[in-house]
């Protein structure tokens, strides 16, 4: 289990790491500053939907975006709250409570499809809403999980960004 958690988290470092060719994009909430307090209403213990989240800086040639939101703090490895991709790279924002019209939704580590908000066991823990440009669309079926996303990504990335929150239990 520790071993697919350190390649898992390798391969992201991997697809997330700027390099000399990607553009940083700059991820916002309104619900919440970065490295701020996540509102509970966004959490399992509130209405458990998805905070609104806003983006600009999107490289002219993307072609699609994908969103990852993890918690590199849960108990034993990297915990996967929502996977979302093939976003329109014209869109700005994503509604709280929805998903942009035409992007797809993965299964999350809850075992789900969709969003699953903070929900630690103990502690406060950090989580990571990871937005990534795309020079393709991807091939995905609806709930295809984290390790499906994270190949199909692999060698697209044009631009990267992030926000981090934080959720006390």
């Amino acid at each position: 289990m520790k071993t697919l958690t350190i390649l898992s988290a390798g391969l992201l470092l991997s697809l997330a790491l700027p390099g000399p060719l990607e553009a940083q994009i700059h991820v916002r909430s309104s619900a919440f500053a970065s490295g701020g307090n996540i509102p509970a209403q966004f959490s399992c213990k509130g209405a458990n939907t998805n905070p609104p989240l806003q983006f600009e800086g999107i490289p002219k040639g993307a072609k699609s975006l994908a969103l990852i939101v993890e918690d590199p703090d849960a108990p034993g490895s990297l915990f996967t709250h929502w996977l979302i991709w093939n976003i329109n790279p014209a869109a700005t924002q994503i509604a709280e409570k929805s998903i942009p019209q035409g992007a797809i939704e993965g299964t999350n580590d809850f075992g789900k499809p969709g969003y699953g908000g903070p929900c630690p066991p103990s502690g406060t823990h950090r989580y990571f809403f990871r937005l990534f440009a795309l020079d393709q669309t991807l091939d995905l079926k609806t709930g295809a999980k984290r390790s499906a996303l994270e190949h199909a990504m692999k060698g697209h990335v044009v631009g990267q960004g992030e926000l981090m929150g934080r959720f006390s239990h």
